[in-house]
Order: C-alpha cells, then structure tokens, then sequence
C-alpha cells in the first residue's frame, strides 16, 4: 500500500457539490494530480452534475450510477484513453438506484458497516446541487438490504449505518417505507450489535411517527435521528422549497422526545439564506435554545452555480458570517451532557480517538463516550461509570462486574481486508486468471490480472469536501486493487 500520493500512478478523485469549498478543494486536487503528471478518474456529484466545466475537459469520468464499471473506466485511463459514463441505469424503463450491494469492498472500519438504502430524494430544494447528479428517488429492495446486513454481521462487524441522501423517503419509488424495512433489519441484529439511522426530512417522517418511535425505542436501535430544519422562519422554508413548516418539524421532534425518553435529535441549520431577514434569524436563534440541540450542523450560506438560490437576493456577507458566528456562540454556551455525570450506561466500543488517547463509544442514544485504550472492549459492549462530559463527548470508566457483550463470534476483518468476497472471485484472484465480472456489473474482461497499477485515494474529515470515495466508490475501488493484482492503495 502506498502512504505517499506521490508515488501513485493514478488519482482517483471523488467529490462532494454540496459547498463551495468541496468543489474548489476537489479542482485543486485534480489540478495538483496533472502538474504531477498523473492519470485521472474523477467520480462523485460534481462532474455528473457538471460534466462540461473547463477543468473537466478530457479526464475520465464515472458516473454516480456506474460506479461498477470502475475497472473498466481505470483499465482505459491507464492506457491513455478519457472514458466518460454518465448514463441512468434502468430495469424495464424504471431507474435503479445504483451499484450493487453485494460488491466486494473495503470498510473503512472494520466494526461499521454503511449502507446506502436509496439514491436520490423527492424533494426540489432551491439552494441543493446534489439533485443534478443524484435525481429521484431510487430504493434498494429490502430483501437486498437484509442479506448485506447479515453478511456484515458474519463477518464481525457490530454496528451498521443507514444512510441515504433522505431515509424518511425510503420505498415510497418501490411499494413499500421506512418502518417496515426497519423491522426487518431488527430480526437480523444480533445480540450486542447496533443500528443507526441517517438523515430524514421532516416531510417524510411525520405519517410514520408512532412506528418509528417504536423502533427507535428498540434495545438494538440507536435512539437517534438527524432531521435537518435549515431554519425556524416558515418564509425562508418556503423559499427553499422544503415542503414542511416549523410547526410539522416542532411536531416531529416533540412527539419524538415524549415516545422515546432521551433520544438524541441532531439538526442542519443554514444562515444566511437568501432573502433571511434578522426577524427570522432570531426565530432560527430562539428554536435552538429552546431544544438545545447536542449536535448541531452550522452552515454559511453559498450560492451553488446553476441553483434557483443562485438567482434569489444575497444577503450581504458580512451579515452571513456573522449569523453564523452568533448562532456558534449559543449552540457553545450550553453543555448537554453534565447532568449524565455520575450515570451507569451500556456503550458499544467501535473505533479510536483523533488524538488516540482512548477507544470511542456510544451509548443507547449515539452520544460519544470515551473509554481507556483496553483492546479487549474494541468492538464490545460494556457498561461504564460515566465520569467526566464535554460539550461533544463523555468519558466512561468500565464498570468491573459488567458483563461484557460481543455480538459475533466472527473475528472482524482486518484493516484492509475485502467484504463479500465470493469463492469464483476468491479462487480466480489465487490462479491469477482473467475475472469474468457477474454480468450485472458491467466490466468487460480486457487485462491480466498481473497489470500492475498504483491508486491514489486522498482522504479528508467528515465536513470537508472530498472524501476517500463514497460508500458505493469505496466499494468498487477494492474491485480495481484485486483486479489489477499488485495495485497498491493509499486508504
């Protein structure tokens, strides 16, 4: 594996056109990969959204729907060739949502499983890029989704992430909703494991309420929920095109809170929207310090070329920063976990620490708890003392006559390891033979598998803009590391 990007003869770049930011930090990792004279692939939102900018012209590009023809899309590059696939894939004329579940990937921990449960979103948000390159609504089947979910769970991993550009919305494309995939993900759960739940609008929640209550008050969910509300001003919502009212999202979260006794609720704010008045910034002020919300996603305003918000009138941007800053300020002055001090609580051990310092866990309703570096709780639930809070964590001390809960006797795959494996894939990759791909991926056999290639994957913090790869890209890139034999990877 290389550590160092330099030494890759390929950058395969994935982007985020959420922000500004994403987008200028994505166009200056492919401009440092030309001045270093390397082959490029570009992957994500940006170039599906925006497949004719200048500084596009001439890479290879993989659409967010044809991540499974990655092998395919590097083979060409390598030899010199600029491949773009940007096409909507379709059964019978209706639009899948993207790769396949079952692929081989590399999980970034070993203990975590992510799973997309659908691509897209209904909603037509004015200030949002995404929906150019993601589109509607896509769902994966739940049969589909319950056999990714145990094969995690036999292969070790103890917690698993929902995610999707909107859960809420999940199946409504398909026949069916969010609960009653919910429900069968609990019967595949085993004793000691944890699910949690992405993000939701309140739209798509709100006619599922008493169901999910039940689930999210179930001993193997997270009691946790991510609903944006962007603002407390009906006016600015209404400009935004987000399809609910303060009072649906005041309806949702304080139902909630009654049902499921000390659930975390985190939410999405943005400041500074176009047309935001200060009467309607203090409305957005007033709503956090009534919930005190313990996570809270600050956002600055900026215009996304191409966007309806684009064309609408800007507020100055000395008053966005300012806004921004004044609603930092009150969402620091309050501290959400210092009446847990003294508190027994069971947390589930998955990962360490940025400053690797203690082992991370979370208890029932996701809040960070941090435990001593004892290798024996990695991946383990265990009972703590909790004593000592921060404004985003708590630390734990493990409690001696805890009984300590594993939940598979599968040793979790080492860091690097590949998922999903199959025994063709497995025995094809030994004998050093061409693999014939399944054929619902789409890669043609071309190459031997003794090609020897080098794969630069940059990696940045959740909140920047370009990430290691999507969970689907992630997953496709190990394709190209087996593939190609001897490639080596920067992850």
């Amino acid at each position: 594996l290389l550590d160092n990007s330099a030494e890759a003869d390929l950058w395969l770049l994935n982007s985020c056109t959420v922000k500004n930011p994403a987008e200028d930090h994505f166009r200056n990792s492919i401009k440092k990969a030309q001045e270093g004279k390397k082959k490029v692939v570009l992957a994500g939102c940006v170039p599906q959204a925006q497949p004719r900018q200048d500084y596009l012209k001439g890479l290879s590009i993989i659409g967010v729907q044809q991540i499974d023809r990655v092998v395919e899309v590097v083979e060409e590059t390598i030899k010199g060739h600029s491949v773009r696939l940007l096409g909507q894939k379709k059964d019978n004329g209706k639009r899948l949502g993207g790769a396949r579940l079952d692929l081989p990937k590399i999980r970034k921990n070993p203990l975590i499983e992510i799973i997309s449960i659908n691509t897209g979103c209904l909603n037509a948000c004015t200030y949002c890029k995404t929906k150019h390159a993601r589109g509607d609504l896509a769902s994966y089947p739940i049969e589909e989704l319950v056999n990714r979910a145990k094969q995690s769970f036999q292969e070790g991993v103890c917690e698993i992430w929902l995610t999707s550009e909107d859960t809420g919305a999940y199946g409504r494309d398909i026949g069916t909703d969010l609960p009653t995939l919910l429900w069968k993900l609990v019967e595949a759960i085993p004793e000691g494991a944890m699910l949690r739940l992405g993000m939701t609008n309140p739209p798509y929640i709100l006619e599922h309420l008493e169901e999910m209550a039940k689930i999210l008050s179930h001993p193997r969910v997270y009691a946790f929920l991510h609903i944006p509300v962007q603002s407390a001003s009906d006016s600015v919502l209404m400009d935004m095109k987000r399809e609910y009212c303060v009072a649906d999202f005041k309806q949702v979260v304080d139902f909630l809170k009654e049902k499921v006794p000390g659930i975390t609720i985190a939410t999405d704010i943005i400041c500074g929207f176009p047309g935001e008045t200060d009467e309607d910034f203090q409305e957005t002020m007033k709503l956090v310090e009534q919930y005190r919300f313990p996570s809270l996603f600050i956002n600055q305003f900026y215009p996304r070329p191409g966007t309806p918000a684009a064309k609408m009138h800007q507020v100055p941007a000395a008053v966005k920063k300012q806004r921004t800053k004044d609603l930092s300020q009150l969402f620091h002055s309050y501290n959400p976990y210092d009446h847990k001090v003294g508190e027994r609580q069971r947390v589930l051990v998955t990962e360490e620490s940025f400053d690797s310092n203690y082992y991370v866990a979370h208890n029932p309703f996701y809040e960070q708890v941090l435990v001593p570096k004892d290798p024996l709780l990695m991946g383990k639930m265990v009972e703590v003392n909790i004593y000592e809070a921060g404004k985003h964590f708590m630390k734990g001390k493990p409690v001696s006559d805890a009984r300590v809960y594993s939940a598979s006797i599968t040793r979790p795959l080492g860091k690097g390891e590949v998922s999903g494996l199959t025994e063709e894939f497995i025995h094809t990759l030994q004998n050093g033979t061409n693999w014939k791909a399944h054929p619902s991926a789409e890669i043609p056999v071309k190459t031997p598998l003794s090609s020897w290639m080098a794969l630069e994957l940059p990696w940045q913090q959740e909140g920047g803009g370009l990430k290691i790869l999507s969970v689907s890209l992630a997953l496709l890139a190990v394709l190209v590391m087996f593939y190609y034999g001897g490639m080596k990877t920067e992850l």
